[in-house]
Formats: structure tokens, sequence, C-alpha cells
């Protein structure tokens, strides 16, 4: 039986033979070249990834050995000093090497792991002839032709059949797809560049992939014209930004700290609101919280004087100030401007409103004087009437000490019966000197302050 099979199969391919030189058109299969299908290795470098990194830390891999990936597949997540990446797979094959581990340096340029891929070359074909004789001979060109007209195109796109598979959903010919890949191949992120899904110049060409000598190429699309960069702009510091600069650098030189609270405002706003039709009968349209804050830190310097000092370095000594002129940070069109109102332990809170409406008239028409920012002995700030809760505010030398004061926000609090209520929380931020106040001084003094404003019936004591 098995000699019968090799005796069948040996007049079959005598039987092709023999057709091949008499059949025209059996005679196609000799003009045929069948590209070999191998697999290469190919080492797997870092890119650059800007910023001046040369190297990254390798935090996690997606991969291992002997999987298999296409491309954009995620490989692994890497760390610099700036920021994290995830490194994306730029070939269809199968991981062979991994070079680093978890929490290893990755150098840029270097390898990061090894892929086995197809290797698709095109070798050069040869055209010969088994047969003397003219008549059974078949020229190269006109076999060329015949497969030409045989199959439909005179060009076949190298590919893989992922990337054929992407064309094909998009109804894309892959002819017209610039190509990166190495010898002139079609990836997947031509494609998808080519479809507008990838910002144009993600693909770099790999280095073999040049025109062919005499080979037809085609036509790229026309690319878009560079849009300009917008010009750098110099600004020389003026007004308030320049006197903003030189106090901030003075600013630098104190060693401060920082101390946080919150308080709780119900009272006050409630206090508040039944004094509005007495403000407005005395010239005020609108009575807030700032006159109160400014009242209440008065009385807290009165018992903690150190805070309404000045230091002279000169002579080691401390200067305790007898006015208590308490700067108020304003947002102008100018910038923020910082003037005082002068002698707040002598002036009501109705008094103190009005000095405060008057400097903001004069800032917002850019009316102020010298004499409004001079001699200021403490600061506050209320930030909280853009937005925000803590934060760290800078002394203004030769001041020691300033507050600022977040937004006021509505939260569930314990009451004294340990019910659930709501409460209107705001919050505080202060910084001291440290050269001359201690943490225990200002927490005393932002107590007093606290409970004032948390009950402000004590007002009316002073």
């Amino acid at each position: 039986m098995a000699m019968a099979t090799h005796l069948l199969r040996n007049a079959s391919t005598l039987w092709l033979l023999r057709n091949c030189r008499r059949s025209r058109p059996l005679t196609l299969a000799r003009c045929l070249h069948l590209t070999p299908c191998v697999e290469k290795k190919v080492a797997f470098h870092l890119s650059d990834i800007g910023e001046g990194i040369r190297e990254v830390t390798v935090k996690e891999w997606f991969v291992k050995v002997g999987d298999t990936v296409e491309q954009f597949d995620n490989l692994c997540e890497v760390q610099s000093d700036k920021a994290s990446v995830t490194i994306t797979s730029r070939y269809d094959g199968k991981i062979t090497q991994i070079f680093h581990s978890i929490d290893e340096l990755a150098l840029v340029g270097k390898p990061l792991l090894e892929f086995e891929v197809a290797d698709e070359d095109e070798g050069e074909s040869s055209t010969s002839s088994s047969d003397s004789s003219d008549s059974d001979a078949v020229p190269a060109a006109a076999c060329g032709a015949s497969i030409a007209a045989a199959s439909g195109a005179r060009h076949i796109t190298p590919a893989t059949p992922a990337v054929r598979r992407l064309a094909k959903e998009n109804r894309l010919n892959l002819a017209q797809v610039p190509p990166t890949g190495r010898n002139g191949r079609v990836l997947k992120g031509d494609v998808l560049e080519y479809l507008g899904k990838v910002p144009k110049g993600t693909n770099v060409p790999h280095p073999t992939n040049l025109p062919r000598e005499g080979a037809a190429t085609a036509a790229a699309p026309a690319a878009m014209p560079p849009v300009p960069a917008p010009a750098d702009r110099v600004e020389v510091l003026k007004g308030v930004r320049k006197a903003m600069l030189k106090t901030m650098t003075i600013s630098q030189q104190i060693p401060q700290f920082a101390y946080s609270d919150e308080i709780d405002m119900s009272s006050l706003i409630q206090f508040r609101a039944q004094l509005q039709v007495a403000a407005k009968e005395q010239g005020l349209p609108k009575l807030t919280f700032m006159p109160f804050c400014i009242k209440a830190a008065s009385i807290a310097l009165t018992k903690y004087p150190i805070l309404n000092s000045s230091l002279d370095l000169a002579s080691e000594s401390v200067v305790y100030k007898g006015s208590h002129n308490i700067s108020v940070a304003i947002d102008t069109p100018q910038g923020l401007v910082v003037p005082s109102i002068k002698n707040c332990q002598a002036k009501s809170i109705v008094q103190i409103a009005k000095d405060l409406n008057a400097l903001v008239e004069r800032g917002r028409t850019g009316t102020l004087t010298p004499s409004d920012f001079a001699d200021g002995t403490f600061s506050l700030s209320n930030i909280g009437s853009v937005g925000g809760t803590y934060t760290h505010p800078r002394i203004m030398s030769p001041q020691v000490a300033i507050g600022a004061m977040g937004k006021t926000m509505v939260k569930p609090r314990f009451n004294d019966k340990d019910e659930l209520v709501k409460a209107y929380i705001m919050s505080v931020s202060w910084s001291a000197d440290h050269r001359v106040i201690d943490g225990v001084t200002i927490a005393r003094f932002s107590n007093v302050w606290k409970e004032h404003l948390e009950q402000p019936a004590l007002f009316l004591l002073h």
C-alpha cells in the first residue's frame, strides 16, 4: 500500500512538471516568489521621554517572558524624578527576555526587553528556465504582467494580519498609508496616525525604511504648516509688584512658624444679622465679618502685646507698639495692597467698619496715600473671600505676626448635648516670628481671638 502511494505521488509530480512546459497558465507558478517568514529577535530600547531624563526606575511589568503582544500594548510602567510613564510596544511579537526587574534603574537608549518578531524581508528574485526552447520559455516581464493581471494589484504592502484587519475595519487601502516600519512595513501606529487617532509624527521611521531606487512610493499627505510658538514677553516689575518683591524678599529672612485653628461662626452670624439694621442707620450699607475679626485681634493684642511689636536687630531689643494699627490685605485693580486701620484699640466695631470701607474704596480708585500704608503693627488677610481654607501667610517686616482667615463653610459638629448640628466653620492660619514669639503665646492669643468671635456678646465688655 505504501509503495503504491509513493508511485502515485511520483506520477503526479512528473505530470505537473510536463504540463508546466506545455500549458501557459500553469507557467505562472514558475514566476511566483514565496517570501520566507523567519523569526528574528529584536531588542526594544528605552526611548527618550523628554525633560532631560537619562534614567528611570521600573515600577511594574505588564508582560512576562513568553507573552505575545501587539503594537501599542502596554509593556511596563517606569518612574522618573518628575513623572510616571507607561511604555508601549512598537512590535508585534513574542517576549523572549526582560532585562530589568522591578525597582531597577533603566537607562535611556539601553534595552528594556527582547522581542521575537517575524522577519518578512523580500529576497532578490531570479528568473530561470529549464527548457532551452524559445516556444517553452516565459519572459520575466510577461510573467510579472500575468501575475499583476491575475492578482489585480501591482504592489503588496508589507503588514501584519493585525494591521490588515485594522485597515479592513476602517475601509482603508494600506498602499495609501506612509509606512515607518522596517523595510517599508506599515505598522499599527501608521494606520492610527493616518486615520487621525494619534498625533502626526508619533511614529518614527525605521532606519531601513528608505525608498528603493526606481520603486514607486505612495504620496504622503501634505504636512500641516507648523504653528509658530507664542513669543516670550519680558515685563519690568513696578508699582505694587515691585513693592511686593522687596517686601517678600525681606520676609524670607524671617524664621516663621505657623499655627492654625477652626472658629465656629454660627453665633456671630446671628449676632451680625441683628446689627445690620443699626449699622445701616449709622451709614453702613453692609456690615461684614472683617470688622469683628479686627476688633477681636485688637482685644487679643492687649493681652499679648508681644504680637504688636517689632524687632530691633541692631540693639537686639523688642519695641512694643502702643497703637494697634492693623494692616488689612485688600485686592485692587493694581494688585494686593495692605493699608492699615489706625488705633483700633480705641475704636468700636462700627468705626472700624467705616475706616475699612474707606480704605477699600480708595484702593479701588487708586487714591491710597503713603500714610495709609505707614506704621502698621499687625496684619490680617481675608483669603476666604476668594476661596480656600488654610494657608501660610508671610510676615511683613518689621511686624512679627500675621493672620489669614479662610472661607466659612457649613460642617457637621456636636453641640454640648452631643447632638449633631449644622455649624458654620471658619479656619484661621497664623504666622509668627519665632525669634521673639513662641508657639504657646500664639496659641493663647488665638484662643482669645477665637473666644470673642464664638461668643460675640463679649464685645460689649470693650
